[in-house]
This record gives structure tokens, sequence and C-alpha cells, in this order.
């Protein structure tokens, strides 16, 4: 579990884009990585040393992402640009946005090439998503798709349906599905949703299990540990954990 990781190493930098809840970093930090979250309904702009808040659209954050890249380690960049402009589901409305702003799925798909540039630019695996969307006829067909219940296994709180597209780069992994077989059938929370000013909120927010899923993939010391373990030969193997396992309780705090 995330929870029980220890914070004391300080393994790289991930981005999160478009992020308020943090959800997609959780996994990371807790493991040591430090994480930088960029959007405007943070308010305020913090850094408490391990997450860095940047109340900004990722344009806006471009100096400060510049900077990042260019001295930091970055590992991961995620991106969530926002759906509700783009969103099949609610393409009913497209003909009354349109008629107050022609341009606003440009401005939509502008967000989602920001998210893009930023992962391109960090040379870290990336990738950004949105749920079945007009993206596809501007970014073409996704690389992956998934649903919240694919993985129940890491957070059965998650047992709800949502189909997802992802546009990924770098290297980025996608989790094999790792279901919880205990649990009912997946639950429609998103789309019964009542309305509210929180609802967009709500339906966007990064489903746990996915967070977890993605982390165990493509966290860099996680595959160095694979590679060792493949590599090595048992002894050695050994070895090199208890050493691991000495270095940390003595660096524990």
């Amino acid at each position: 579990m995330a929870s029980q990781r220890m914070h004391n190493r300080n393994l790289g930098t991930v981005i999160s884009l478009c992020d308020l809840t943090g959800h997609m970093v959780l996994p990371w930090v807790d493991a040591g990585y430090r994480a930088v979250l960029v959007d405007p309904q943070h308010g305020i702009s913090s850094d408490d040393g391990r997450v860095e808040r940047i109340a900004d659209t990722a344009l806006g954050a471009a100096f400060r992402l510049g900077q990042i890249v260019r001295t930091e380690n970055v590992v991961f960049v995620a991106g969530f640009p926002p759906c509700t402009d783009v969103a099949v589901s609610g393409s009913r409305w497209f003909a009354a946005k349109a008629a107050l702003d022609k341009h606003f799925q440009a401005k939509a798909a502008l967000v989602a090439e920001q998210c893009r540039m930023v992962g391109m630019l960090s040379g870290a695996p990336w990738f950004f998503e949105n749920p079945v969307s007009v993206f596809s006829s501007i970014f073409g067909l996704p690389d992956h798709t998934f649903s919240p219940e694919d993985f129940t296994g890491h957070c059965a709180n998650d047992n709800y349906t949502k189909k997802t597209c992802l546009w990924v780069g770098n290297g980025f992994v996608m989790p094999p599905a790792f279901k919880d077989s205990t649990l009912g059938g997946p639950d429609n929370r998103i789309h019964t949703a009542p309305p509210g000013p929180e609802r967009a909120n709500f339906r966007s927010a990064t489903p746990m299990g996915f967070a977890e899923a993605v982390y165990l993939s493509n966290a860099p010391h996680l595959k160095l540990s694979i590679l060792t373990e493949t590599r090595l030969p048992r002894a050695a193997n050994d070895n090199l954990k208890a050493a691991n396992d000495n270095a940390e309780q003595t660096n524990l705090f």
C-alpha cells in the first residue's frame, strides 16, 4: 500500500498538469519522489518540499515548468486537460457553445497540447487523458483506454465505469488491468452525478487504483529493481537487497 512506503528518499520529480486533487502523484510522493501540481484552482501557490502547487494554467506556469525540467530530474509527466468542451457526452451543447465562441474546442485542444509538449520536452514518460472526446479527431486515436473498474485490485472504491483515453509518449508503460473479482458489477456514478458546482471536479478526479497502477509500472526505481533482480545472480542480489535495507534503516526519520 502507498501509505506504508517511507519518505526517506528523493528519487526525482513528477509533474501533474491540470491536477487539483493530486491523486495521481500520491503513490510517487509516498515513495520519496517530489511532485509538482499545476492547476488554477489551487488558489495560492505553495511548496512544502515534497509537493509544489502552482496556482496557474500550464501556459501560465511555463517559465517555472521550464526551470524544473532544466534543473531537476523529471521522471514522469501526467496531464488532465478539462473535458467540458470536448467530451462527446456533452455534444448536445456543442452548437450553443460554438455560437458564443467558434474557437471553444480549439482552446480546449491547446491545453491538451500544452500537456503533451511539457511531457515531450521533459524527456520522461508522459500521458494526457480525456474521456471519449473530439481529441481523437485532433490528436489521433488514443494509444490506450481504461475504465476505473479495471484497477479495483488496487482500490476497491474505484468500482465504477468511465471510459478514459490515454495519449502517451517517451516510453510510458500501460499497466495491466488488476480487478478485484470479489466485487459486484461497477456502478455508473460518473454519469448520474447530480448538477452542482463541484460536479466537474468530481467527474474528473483521478481514480486512485489507476494512479497506483501507473506508478507501479513506470516508477524508475521499481523498474531498476526488476532489472537488477533479473540480471544479478541470486546471492549477489540478496547482498544488494540487504545493503539497501540497511541504508534505508539508517536514513529513517
